[in-house]
């Protein structure tokens, strides 16, 4: 009854301003949008959270560099809903639902989208009309990611050399919560590993035989705790290769 109730108050008002309006949700925060281009409208394997591939393709390429969203690269893997508010009659209600691969400020932006990021915003036959403005207004709120049949994958990053140089990054990661540090199993005792860059955890001299690790996780109301994922990386573990966990967060 009160969403009814608010959606015709929406409506009335509208009616009597005698212009068209879009409603919107106080639980979304206000910002502005550009766009990236490349050849194939996807993300780039080369962003700063240091996904690789994967952060080309993810969620069909609907993926975004964010500025102040970023927080170091704890933002690195989070999913967003973004919806234009700049016209009613371009912009959809539902907006895009994008997950973060990249860092990047356009002109007093948050989000530089990819190409089909930003085209899934627009109304069906607008999307021209909406890339002729370069930079719109939108409003964003944080929403769980959500990869059906993936647990969380432990990536051994290509920069790592077997056995004097280990770096790792967690792929499909699920939920709203943020990874904010990893811990490896090191002689009998957990070990921080140092934050390299955006997504990706290193450490020099990483301990032999099969690895342990420890997520330390935060979701949006402060709460932390650990999850332990147990010899998640063989003896043998290769540059490039990603390990499956039994874990999602």
């Amino acid at each position: 009854m009160g969403f009814s109730l608010k959606l015709r108050y929406c409506r009335l008002v509208s009616v009597m301003m005698l212009l068209p309006a879009l409603c919107y949700s106080d639980n979304f925060d206000k910002s502005r949008a550009t766009y990236y281009s490349r050849p194939d409208g996807l993300g780039t394997p080369s962003g700063a959270c240091g996904f690789g591939e994967y952060g080309r393709n993810i969620s069909d390429g609907n993926v975004a560099g964010v500025y102040r969203l970023y927080n170091n690269g704890i933002g690195c893997g989070a999913c967003y809903q973004v919806r234009c508010t700049t016209s009613p009659q371009i912009c959809t209600d539902k907006g895009v639902n994008i997950v973060v691969t990249d860092y990047g400020q356009g002109d007093n932006t948050d989000f530089i989208l990819s190409h089909h990021a930003f085209e899934a915003m627009a109304q069906p036959g607008t999307a021209d009309r909406l890339f002729a403005y370069g930079v719109v207004d939108v409003e964003y709120q944080r929403v769980p990611c959500q990869y059906v049949g993936h647990k969380i994958q432990v990536k051994v990053h290509e920069y790592s050399r077997n056995p004097d140089y280990l770096a790792i990054i967690m792929l499909y990661q699920a939920g709203k919560s943020d990874i904010v540090s990893v811990d490896i199993w090191q002689q009998g005792k957990w070990v921080e590993m140092r934050r390299s860059f955006g997504a990706v955890f290193d450490m020099s001299n990483p301990p032999l035989g099969a690895i342990s690790l420890r997520f330390n996780v935060q979701d949006s109301t402060g709460s932390k705790w650990a999850v332990e994922a147990p010899n998640v990386i063989p003896p043998n573990w290769k540059a490039g290769v990603a390990y499956d966990t039994n874990i999602q967060l």
